[in-house]
């Protein structure tokens, strides 16, 4: 009989290492500008598909539920020592496995089912978790919003404080999953302070900007900071929780805000840690400690900016006048074009982006008028200013020839030879797409 345990996956199920290979030549030859995506190396690769992913590890390092936690508590450790030195924290919890996750553990550490919360309005760049009728959030809390100006497309922090005073919310949230510029961190905090709410900001989108330090960090003014560690942290898929100088919130050393958040974790939300991803998220946080993760923050930055000014120039409108971070909102909708048609033209030409609502959209989210794009994953393969202004080229073409697949696959074709000059995973790519 063969041993099950010596098996390749190949051989041990074909269909998903066909899938496998069909993805990573999917990844290689097309254009991921997703702004929430990127790549990670290989040793977070390595990291993420560990036999850590064999371990039960309930519990805090030093303080388990189970046996033979001994390398549990060193990588976890690591992740913890990791992330407070890269974001000047007191308190880091490393053991959430979503941002999601990471944001409901924010949430169960200060408030109660019922209590009021004040976040940005989905449509308006926020996100789900932020208060939206069907995320958890939306369903526990009672929720309320602010929203950007319909003149600047900016935070309007004065209607943020009006809310607030009429509202007197528990928690005031700020981030999102659309928003290209700055937040005016302090301001958020003296509002927060106001009408004595705790302030938790959401940096999924910008930890790795703010690691890079080519952003401003909230960590000094929010008392949590929550954030996804895929995204421009280039990590693995899950979350994390750090807090700043607030860590301590009574008179008693042990009253802290991490010791509310560790609970809500664990046993709040979730069981025991996924320890090959936590191993993983050491990997990556060491990583972003190095002098070059300071450089690739920076070209993100400056790659996005390129990107919008080229795409600004072809005629697009760009929601708010540009970007601050690595993302943008294209208003393709003023051409005619809805963000759906958008998505589904560019696919076809192997630039993947997403559509989405813009603010004040007069389309339901399905169809949305804008698209999102997002430097990350272009400047991990290396792509510079050159090449954003050739992917906008690229864009531009694709939605005035929308309707015609030849025209959508000739561009296709010229991705292709772009995407081979940057290459991605070269020993895991498959010499050709799985059937061809």
């Amino acid at each position: 009989m063969t041993d099950r345990m010596s098996l390749t996956l190949a051989e041990a199920d074909p269909i998903v290492a066909a899938a496998l290979d069909q993805e990573t030549l999917r990844q290689h030859e097309g254009l991921e500008m997703i702004a929430s995506e990127n790549f990670v190396s290989e040793a977070v690769l390595e990291a993420a598909g560990s036999i850590f992913t064999n371990k039960y590890a309930e519990g805090y390092p030093g303080r388990r539920y189970y046996g033979g936690c001994e390398y549990a508590d060193v990588v976890e450790n690591l992740a913890r020592e990791r992330a407070k030195q890269i974001f000047g924290a007191e308190y880091a919890n490393v053991q959430p496995h979503s941002g999601s996750q990471a944001n409901a553990s924010a949430y169960g550490a200060v408030l109660k089912a019922g209590d009021t919360i004040l976040g940005l309005d989905l449509s308006h760049g926020g996100h789900l978790t932020h208060g939206h009728k069907l995320s958890f959030s939306g369903k526990l809390y009672h929720t309320t919003f602010y929203g950007v100006r319909k003149d600047t497309e900016l935070i309007d922090y004065d209607q943020m404080e009006e809310v607030a005073e009429r509202e007197r919310p528990k928690v005031i949230i700020g981030g999102g999953s659309a928003y290209p510029r700055l937040w005016d961190f302090e301001r958020m905090r003296a509002i927060a302070d106001k009408v004595g709410a705790v302030y938790v900001f959401d940096m999924a989108h910008i930890a790795g900007l703010v690691a890079g330090g080519v952003h401003p960090s909230p960590v000094p003014h929010a008392h949590i900071t929550t954030t996804t560690t895929h995204k421009t942290l280039r990590g693995p898929r899950a979350g994390l929780i750090v807090c700043g100088k607030d860590y301590v919130v009574g008179p008693k050393p042990e009253q802290t805000i991490g010791k509310e958040i560790d609970r809500s974790v664990f046993p709040g939300q979730q069981g025991g840690p996924l320890m090959h991803i936590v191993a993983a998220k050491a990997v990556a946080l060491g990583e972003a400690l190095r002098p070059e993760f300071k450089t690739y923050a920076a070209q993100i930055v400056a790659n996005a900016q390129v990107l919008a000014a080229e795409l600004k120039e072809a005629g697009f409108r760009i929601v708010s006048g540009g970007t601050d971070n690595h993302l943008m909102l294209v208003d393709v909708f003023q051409k005619g074009i809805l963000g759906s048609e958008a998505e589904l033209a560019l696919g076809k030409a192997g630039i993947t982006v997403n559509k989405n609502t813009i603010p004040y959209d007069v389309n339901p989210p399905l169809k949305a008028s804008g698209i999102r794009l997002g430097t990350p994953a272009m400047t991990t393969r290396g792509m510079k200013e050159p090449e954003m202004r050739q992917i906008a080229t690229w864009i531009e073409k694709a939605l005035a020839r929308r309707n015609d697949d030849a025209a959508l696959e000739r561009i296709r074709n010229e991705v292709a030879e772009l995407a081979n000059q940057f290459p991605l995973y070269a020993w895991r790519r498959a010499p050709q797409a799985v059937g061809a």
